[in-house]
């Protein structure tokens, strides 16, 4: 009789990714997810590297497979301390960011997050998650800001169709109005076409967060990338929990 072996158990364990030797993993993790999944253009490739001018100046989180050793996802995070020393921050690439200096509070803004396709569930984000909600307690930062990416490889057809959902029930420009330095190109979409929602747009919009305006055209990751922000006081009380002292 052939026996199948039970499935074994993951054990995943969010951890601060401090060193070179860390971030070279983080690094080479966003370029296997970032070439496959879309066919990016990025810096370091010739080394299976993502990297760029940023890494140095932020904070590197991520989630381990204690049974393999692997890493599986990771995000990186920069503060309003960092980033006024680096002149601006990554999403002021994309958008002209107009109120972002009158908000009242510490500021963090996430970027990179990426999640290994065989762990992308609900179980990973939310131990990537706990581990942002303690950096997010630690600094007190009222505001966590950032883009979420949509696939633009088929002719911008899907990215479209979610914007008019989001426009819908998650636009709001009362406290920054972004404003993309490259717009989507012009694609008239029928308003019955249905596309689903990447997995990490989703996640922040389920934890509170708003868009603040259209998305920008990132040509080199061939995306759409959407502006969110989250303020601390408005978190979902539902996600609370993984936020602990954030509310």
């Amino acid at each position: 009789m052939t026996q199948i072996a039970a499935p074994r158990t993951r054990h995943l364990q969010a951890e601060r990714l401090n060193g070179a030797h860390a971030l070279r993993e983080a690094q080479a993790l966003r370029y296997r997810v970032f070439s496959s999944e879309f066919a990016a253009e990025m810096q370091g490739a010739e080394l299976g590297l993502d990297m760029d001018a940023y890494d140095p100046h932020c904070q590197h989180i991520g989630v381990r497979d204690l049974n393999t050793g692997a890493l599986v996802a990771t995000t990186r995070l920069l503060d309003h301390r960092a980033a006024a020393g680096l002149g601006s921050y990554y999403s002021e690439e994309e958008f002209s960011l107009h109120g972002l200096p009158e908000l009242e509070g510490p500021v963090l803004e996430i970027g990179r997050t990426c999640v290994d396709a065989a762990y992308r569930n609900g179980a990973t984000i939310a131990v990537l998650w706990s581990e942002l909600a303690e950096v997010l307690n630690e600094g007190g930062y009222r505001y966590l800001m950032g883009c979420a990416s949509i696939s633009m490889q088929d002719g911008g057809i899907q990215a479209q169709a979610i914007m008019q959902r989001l426009r819908e029930r998650y636009l709001c420009t009362e406290h920054v109005r972004a404003e993309p330095r490259h717009p989507l190109p012009a694609l008239d979409v029928p308003s019955n076409v249905i596309a689903e929602m990447p997995p990490l747009l989703k996640a922040y919009m389920r934890l509170g967060a708003k868009i603040c305006g259209e998305p920008c055209w990132d040509r080199d990751f061939q995306v759409a990338d959407v502006f969110i922000l989250l303020k601390r006081d408005e978190l979902c009380p539902r996600y609370a929990r993984h936020f602990k002292a954030a509310v």
